[in-house]
C-alpha cells in the first residue's frame, strides 16, 4: 500500500457505511486522518458503527445532522447510495469542501494497476470474464468494486506486479478527483438511474469520468456501435479502442466470418463459447479486447471462453428439469436488461417479471415478448407488466404475490422446450432487500420443485 499524506492530520467525514465506508472509514483511520462517522442507523442497531468506535474512530449515528459541517472537514466521502441532493452532501458542495467515494482512496493507495469498467449493462459480466482470463493468462488479476470486495480494501493489500479489476458505478464515478484506470471499458450507455442522477446528461458524464483523468499511455475500451458514447468521450486523452458486434473495427475487437478478432488477428470461433445471449458478445469482446492489451494468449483467452457459462443472477442458468430450463436473471432491473436476456433465446419462453415501480411503464418490451407464452407477474408492476402482455398478444398471464409463488405456477404451465425465465425488468426493493435475494429465493423454489 502506498503510504500517501494527503489525508495526515486532515479532518474527513465519512458519510454513510455499509462495506465501503466500513472499509474507507478504516483505511483513513490508517492514514492518519482525524476521521468522523456518520451513519443513519442507530449505534445500538448498528454494528459496522460500533465495530469502527472500537477502533478509537469517532461515530455520530441515527440521523444526518447539517450542523455537523460546522466542524472544518477538509474532504467527505461519501457512500455512493447517498444522493447528491441529500442535504448535507449539498452543503458540504456549497461550502466546497470535496466529496469524494472510496474507490478514490483506493486508486491513491493501491500499488496495482487499474482495469476500471463501468456501463449502463454487462459490468459484472464483464468484469468477472476479464479477471478469469487474466488469471489463466497469468497476469496476477484482483477483482473489486460492485462484484463483491470494496475496492479500497483490496487495493491495502494489492502489489506492483498484479493487476486491479474493478467494476465501477455511476455513483462511484461522480465521487473521484485522481483516479485514472490504466485501462478503461465502457460496456454500453442507456438511460438508466434517473432518479438519482436527475437527467440522462448527468449520468452519462458521471460514466465518462472513468476517462477524464486519464493520459496517453492509457487505453479506453469503448462500444463503436453507440455513436453517443463516442461523442460522451471526445475528450480522452487515452487511446481508444472500439469494440463492435456488427463492424470490422480493425483498431479494436470484432466479430468476423463467425470468429473473435481483435486488430487482425483470429482469437477464436464463436462457436466455442458457451455464454448465452447476443448481448454477452459486447461483454466477451470488451474482455478480449483488455486482455488483449497485456498480452495473453488467444489459447488462454479461448479456454476460459470455452467454460465460463456467466455469473450468478445474470442470465444463470440453474437447472434442466424434464426438458424444461430454468434461468435466473435477477440482475435484470431494467428494461434493457430483460430484452437482452430475452433476446438471448430462441423458444417458447415462460417470462416472470415485475417489482419496484419507478413509474415508467413496459411498451418497450413488446417487440422482444414474441416467444413469451406465460408471462407471470408480481410486485408493484404487476398491473403494468399484464398491460404490456396483453399489448404483445400473449395468450396467458397470471398474477401472483412474488417470485417464489411463480416458480410452481411456471413449472405447472410448462411443456418440454420451455425456457423459464426471471428477468424481473424491475428493482427488487418493493419486496426483497437486494436482486441477489430475490434471485436466490428463485434458485431455492426451482430446487424445490
Amino acid at each position: 500500500m502506498k503510504n500517501i499524506t494527503k489525508f495526515k492530520h486532515k479532518k474527513v467525514l465519512v458519510l454513510g457505511l455499509a462495506k465501503s465506508g466500513v472499509s474507507a472509514a478504516s483505511l483513513l483511520h490508517k492514514l492518519e486522518a482525524f476521521v468522523t462517522v456518520n451513519d443513519q442507523k442507530p449505534l445500538s442497531e448498528n454494528p459496522e458503527a460500533q465495530s469502527l468506535l472500537q477502533e478509537g474512530i469517532k461515530v455520530i449515528c441515527g440521523s444526518h445532522p447539517i450542523e455537523l459541517l460546522d466542524e472544518g472537514f477538509e474532504y467527505v466521502v461519501k457512500n455512493p447510495g447517498i444522493p447528491y441532493h441529500n442535504p448535507l452532501i449539498k452543503r458540504a458542495i456549497e461550502k466546497g469542501i470535496p466529496v469524494l467515494t472510496e474507490v478514490e482512496l483506493a486508486y491513491l493507495v493501491s500499488e496495482a494497476e487499474m482495469i476500471g469498467i463501468t456501463g449502463t449493462n454487462g459490468k459484472t459480466t464483464t468484469t468477472t470474464l476479464l479477471y478469469e482470463i487474466l488469471q489463466e493468462g497469468r497476469q496476477q488479476p484482483l477483482i473489486a468494486g460492485n462484484i463483491g470486495t470494496v475496492a479500497s480494501e483490496v487495493a491495502q493489500t494489492a502489489k506492483k506486479d498484479e493487476k486491479m479489476v474493478v467494476e465501477l458505478s455511476s455513483f462511484q464515478l461522480m465521487g473521484i478527483d485522481e483516479f485514472s484506470p490504466h485501462i478503461a471499458i465502457i460496456t454500453n450507455l442507456y438511460d438508466a438511474h434517473l432518479d438519482y442522477h436527475g437527467d440522462i446528461n448527468e449520468y452519462w458524464k458521471a460514466k465518462a469520468n472513468i476517462t477524464m483523468n486519464q493520459t496517453e499511455e492509457d487505453y479506453l475500451i469503448i462500444n463503436h456501435d453507440q455513436e453517443h458514447l463516442r461523442d460522451v468521450v471526445e475528450f480522452t486523452k487515452a487511446s481508444i479502442i472500439p469494440f463492435s458486434t456488427t463492424e470490422e473495427v480493425e483498431s479494436g475487437a470484432y466479430i468476423k466470418d463467425g470468429s473473435i478478432y481483435f486488430k487482425q488477428d483470429c482469437i477464436g470461433e464463436l462457436a466455442s463459447v458457451v455464454l448465452p445471449g447476443e448481448h454477452n458478445l459486447e461483454n466477451i469482446l470488451c474482455a478480449v479486447a483488455a486482455s488483449k492489451l497485456y498480452g495473453v494468449s488467444n489459447d488462454s483467452i479461448m479456454k476460459v471462453l470455452g467454460t465460463f457459462t456467466g455469473v450468478k443472477h445474470r442470465t444463470q442458468f440453474v437447472k434442466e428439469m424434464n426438458e424444461r430450463k430454468f434461468y435466473n436473471d435477477s440482475k435484470a432491473t431494467n428494461i434493457l436488461a430483460t430484452k437482452s436476456a430475452l433476446n438471448a433465446f430462441n423458444g417458447p419462453t415462460i417470462l416472470l417479471a415485475g417489482g419496484l415501480d419507478r413509474g415508467n411503464d413496459f411498451d418497450d418490451l413488446i417487440p422482444h415478448l414474441k416467444n413469451v407464452k406465460l408471462l407471470i407477474t408480481f410486485g408493484e408492476t404487476a398491473d403494468k407488466l399484464n398491460e404490456t402482455g396483453q399489448k404483445a398478444g400473449i395468450q396467458t398471464i397470471i398474477r401472483v404475490d412474488n417470485v417464489e409463488k411463480a416458480v410452481p405456477v411456471a413449472y405447472e404451465h410448462s411443456e418440454e422446450g420451455d425456457v423459464i425465465l426471471l428477468s424481473p425488468a424491475c428493482a427488487s426493493w418493493d419486496q426483497y432487500r437486494t436482486f441477489e435475494e430475490r434471485g436466490d429465493i428463485f434458485i431455492k423454489a426451482v430446487h424445490s420443485l
